[in-house]
């Protein structure tokens, strides 16, 4: 198979653009030739171990690392900062950032030399009060390649952090985790291939740091004379010598760089997610429940909720404990909002939030008690899948033995618990859903806030999970909102449906009283009903979209309604119908779906809205029914059900 991003076979670059490019090449490549070939092969042990040579490498060494501590321990928080917290002048910050690399080093010698020398802003109060002297001095030498190294790690840390979704810093802070945790715990280690790039760029920068270093620290042997300023002395009394440490600071850096190449240089993102080895219905010990919820459950504690939420999304919101509700509307309805408003996770909206008789509006979201599994579960890929689901607990206090035996019942309950010993890299989607909603259960919640959690499961594994799931809420001491654009989950799983639009409820009912009288056309479509907005009249209703429609028992004329007319009341003909239907409209097939045993067929029209009929395979087939095909609908008066908006 053809490697991605592979130029294709007979493809030639244009001469315009390959000739400079090789020109650019040979520019970069001769001067390394050039010390490959004036370097004296027969001297060069003789060369390296010299006592000026061996001294000057030993405080090299001394000097990067030394350095390198430094830049990790101050630039791993920059690059935090500048990549995680929006706050006015961090476009300025950043440009402080870079001035080193682009600064001639000697400027940043004297620019150091003014502010640490002994005349300069900090020199003498170091001075007096430590008895402190940086400049001629190692410890001068390792401030100044400090100063020009840093940059390198920063900007590199950057663009991993920079590249890793905040989600599953989000994640781990809706199971308790406070944010230093989440710092060291996930971020970190997700962010692993960064701060390795950017600690040996940063360190091979320090190893090869010389006009910072001379202006700033001066060139005493044994005290600053670095590796870079031995190379400078030898070329005034021994060419052949400064050569062969020219080639030998060369082959650290080119070490460096083929270490990098290819495998610390990507982000999070850009790792090959293995396929999983296991098919998704594969059956493993613990699959049934334990005879016992697991001990959290059965504390018999009870947390009603109150939500007051301000800004896009706008709505109180009440329950009493063991409520599931289920919000649903379309993209962009504000149900997201809605669930990380409760989590304190956006600006967007606010939410004033009472969990039972405490108030956490104030809280952060580690300490809301509010667990969240979002769409993709966001599972930490450096964790087992045991050790993820004992994230919550760890986090909360819970040692270490108990908190993986419980992981293990919530695994084992949710099916997946022969697989605690594998990264979420070899899990396959559904299992790996069904981990990140073992995690959260896991977590001793007060409120559950699910989006769309089974949405990656297939029909048989969702079935087994909805089982498990209503199972657990059951017996739940909270309240739970999901977020889900499945009805079948909504009615199964729900005893409230929230339908939102617009950032508003329009609807907060029963399951059954959604389904019969639905207030938002984007609910009646999902429940596969035909529905359309408009305005009463004295005979039925005005549509929004154009035309009218003829209803039995409309109500007043004159306010917004919504028409809703199951596809089994369609009637499709191939010739204009005679006789009773109110309705009538002739329109063009452009779709046809199956639905169980029956087929829906979606007509278009210029003069009535779309609308969808469903008929069974031989009545499409002795209608001939095919894209395209013109034909003629109609809808009965009786068979039109209109509900005030």
């Amino acid at each position: 198979m053809k490697r991605a991003g592979a130029r294709t076979s007979g493809a030639r670059p244009p001469l315009t653009l390959a000739l400079p490019a090789l020109a650019a090449v040979a520019f970069l490549t001769l001067p390394l030739v050039g010390i490959l070939a004036r370097t004296e092969w027969s001297e060069l042990a003789g060369h390296l171990s010299s006592p000026g040579t061996v001294q000057a490498l030993k405080l090299s060494l001394l000097v990067s690392f030394w350095a390198l501590g430094l830049s990790l321990l101050l630039g791993v928080p920059l690059a935090w900062l500048l990549a995680r917290v929006s706050f006015p002048g961090r476009a300025l910050v950043r440009s402080l950032v870079l001035l080193p690399m682009v600064l001639p080093p000697t400027v940043g010698g004297v620019a150091l030399l003014l502010a640490f020398g002994r005349r300069g802003l900090l020199g003498p109060w170091l001075e007096s009060t430590f008895g402190v002297t940086l400049p001629f001095h190692t410890s001068g030498a390792v401030l100044a390649a400090t100063f020009v190294a840093m940059p390198f790690l920063v900007i590199s840390l950057e663009g991993a952090l920079g590249g890793l979704r905040p989600r599953y810093e989000e994640t781990a802070a809706s199971l308790g985790a406070s944010p230093v945790r989440v710092f060291f715990t996930v971020t970190l280690p997700m962010v692993a291939p960064g701060v390795i790039a950017g600690a040996a760029l940063t360190w091979a920068r320090a190893l090869g740091e010389f006009g910072a270093t001379i202006t700033f620290a001066g060139n005493l042997p044994g005290t600053t004379q670095t590796l870079p300023l031995q190379v400078y002395l030898l070329l005034q009394d021994a060419p052949e010598a400064a050569t062969s440490v020219s080639l030998l600071l060369l082959a650290i850096a080119m070490a460096v760089l083929v270490a990098l190449r290819g495998r610390w240089t990507g982000t999070p993102a850009d790792r090959v997610r293995r396929v999983a080895t296991v098919p998704e219905n594969e059956p493993g010990p613990g699959e049934g429940p334990p005879s016992v919820l697991p001990e959290a459950q059965e504390s018999g504690e009870r947390w009603a909720l109150h939500a007051e939420v301000t800004g896009f999304t706008r709505l109180t919101l009440d329950a009493e404990p063991g409520t599931t509700i289920a919000v649903v509307g379309p993209n962009g309805a504000g149900k997201t909002t809605l669930l990380r408003a409760l989590l304190g996770l956006t600006p967007r909206a606010h939410a004033r939030l009472a969990l039972g008789a405490v108030d956490v509006t104030g809280l952060p979201p580690h300490r809301r008690r509010v667990a969240w599994v979002p769409q993709d579960g966001a599972l930490f890929p450096h964790m087992t899948a045991l050790a993820n689901t004992a994230y919550g607990l760890r986090s909360q206090g819970v040692p270490r033995a108990g908190a993986r035996r419980e992981a293990q019942a919530w695994l084992d309950r949710l099916g997946v618990g022969h697989l605690g010993r594998r990264k979420p890299s070899q899990l396959s989607g559904g299992q790996a859903q069904r981990v990140a909603l073992a995690r959260a259960l896991a977590a001793r919640p007060r409120l559950l806030v699910l989006d769309e959690p089974l949405a990656a499961l297939d029909q048989t594994t969702r079935a087994h999970v909805r089982h498990t799931l209503r199972t657990h809420l059951a017996r739940f001491g909270g309240v739970c909102l999901i977020v889900t654009h499945d009805p079948v989950e909504a009615v199964s799983l729900a005893d409230r449906v929230l339908v939102l639009d617009d950032g508003r409820a329009l609807q907060d009912d029963s399951p059954a009283e959604v389904t019969r009288h639905p207030r938002s056309p984007w609910v009646a479509r999902m429940l596969g009903r035909n529905a359309w907005p408009g305005t009463t009249t004295a005979e039925g209703l005005a549509l929004d979209g154009g035309g009218t429609l003829v209803a039995a028992d409309p109500p007043s004329p004159g306010v917004p309604a919504l028409a809703i007319v199951a596809p089994e009341a369609v009637s499709v003909h191939r010739e204009k119908p005679a006789g009773s239907p109110r309705n009538v409209w002739s329109g063009t097939v452009r779709e046809i779906t199956t639905s169980g045993s029956r087929l829906r067929v979606l007509i278009t029209s210029d003069t009535a809205p779309d609308l969808v009929a469903e008929v069974t395979p031989q009545a499409a087939a002795e209608l001939g029914l095919a894209d395209g095909v013109s034909v003629w609908t109609s809808v009965k008066a009786t068979e039109t059900t209109v509900i005030t908006l």
